[in-house]
């Protein structure tokens, strides 16, 4: 299973930033040292074109980002420092989910370790989001002809608000070539919650059973009304409980229940599946405890969605 990294995807932060920006790096370790991915199937992209970047963002924007003149406010809205690490990172990211949708429609499954930055917004960052690595490839991989129709899988606890925004949820279906359907938590960030073609929201504190049973209602049925040349599986392990951001509450075992119904469904419909990474937080920091025993839970979260689809793909 070929997979996008590059050690750029970790930049600096300050300390006792929630960002756990280290999971990328500690990610890819698991998955090689596991023997899910092997060195040979890590593919290091390039940094995305500004022209790609245009698709869907506005050059206002992109200019104060390449040049460290985004306003305080979108600075705060973003949740990151701005910094020319900060802003290559970003670009690689976008690459390698451009990267992997086409080596998925190739091989029939392949990924991001990173990627799902599902909040930006054509004008401005959010939430950790600073480019919409989403709607960049697939306006991408349309645009050249690629493919006509994607689905947008988005089982992040947070709606995604960005990718509802680019590809205009129900009213521009199937015109728009892009049908997004978000399971998420209700109550949760962001607060407006422009609409995804199906918006599946859920209260606090919905565990296992409820969820995927959630999952099995709206899954199969977005498949059928998207029939879609490619699934991208935004798969947030920020439901599961505890996670710092979260507020939902799936075991582990539901974690791996989710992502294997998610790797099996999808396989069984014929369509090829992009993974993605998207949130995960782990819990708070403790005083005196090691930031990189939350990266390595974070990262082991993520690790379970490349588990199932080895296991599901071979």
């Amino acid at each position: 299973m070929r997979v996008s990294y590059h050690d750029g995807y970790v930049v600096p932060l300050p300390e006792r930033h929630p960002f756990p920006m280290a999971k990328f790096a500690v990610l890819r370790d698991r998955l090689v040292a596991e023997g899910v991915i092997s060195e040979s199937e890590i593919v290091a992209p390039r940094e995305a074109d500004w022209a790609d970047l245009l698709l869907v963002h506005t050059r206002r924007y992109l200019d104060a980002l390449a040049a460290g003149a985004l306003t305080k406010a979108e600075e705060r809205r973003m949740g990151l420092p701005w910094s020319p690490a900060l802003v290559r990172r970003s670009r690689l990211a976008v690459q390698g989910t451009l990267n992997a949708c086409w080596m998925a429609l190739h091989d029939g499954v392949a990924g991001n370790l990173a990627g799902g930055t599902h909040h930006a917004m054509p004008d401005r960052p959010e939430g950790f989001c600073v480019l919409n690595d989403v709607a960049v490839a697939l306006r991408s991989l349309r645009r050249a002809g690629w493919l006509r129709r994607a689905l947008v899988v988005d089982l992040d606890v947070h709606q995604g608000n960005g990718n509802a925004a680019f590809f205009g949820g129900a009213r521009a279906w199937p015109a728009g070539g892009v049908y997004t359907l978000s399971v998420h938590g209700d109550k949760n960030f962001p607060f407006d919650k422009p609409p995804s073609t199906r918006d599946v929201p859920l209260p606090d504190g919905t565990g296992d059973d409820a969820y995927l049973k959630a999952l099995a209602r709206h899954l199969p049925a977005a498949l059928a009304e998207a029939e879609p040349d490619l699934v991208v599986y935004l798969g947030g392990v920020d439901v599961v409980a505890g996670d710092r951001f979260g507020r939902l509450a799936l075991s582990r075992a539901g974690l791996a229940a989710r992502d294997r119904y998610v790797c099996e469904t999808v396989r069984a419909s014929g369509a090829p599946l992009c993974l993605l990474l998207s949130g995960g937080y782990a819990a708070r920091r403790e005083p005196g405890q090691a930031p990189e025993t939350l990266y390595a839970e974070t990262a082991d979260l993520h690790a379970t969605m490349y588990r199932q689809a080895k296991a599901v793909y071979g």
